[in-house]
């Protein structure tokens, strides 16, 4: 393939159009790629705080059985 020496104006127009379209592709890509992200996040966070109300309601559990236990060893 020989390149041209010279561009037209309808070329380079042709050329500008491919460019803004792959561009304006791309874009929509990315915007949907950032949505997945964003919802993979929101889900972790969803979960993660889940897990850490479960833990601190465990955790809340024990020390009352401690303290129920130290309260019903003990005569005052």
């Amino acid at each position: 393939m020989v390149p041209r020496e010279k561009w037209s104006d309808d070329r380079l127009d042709d050329l500008n159009k491919k460019v803004d379209d792959g561009f304006a592709d791309t874009k929509v890509e990315m915007r949907e790629g950032f949505a997945r992200v964003d919802g993979d996040i929101k889900e972790l966070r969803r979960e993660m705080n889940a897990r850490f109300d479960a833990a601190n309601r465990t955790q809340l559990a024990g020390i009352f059985v401690v303290v129920a236990a130290v309260i019903g060893s003990n005569s005052f």
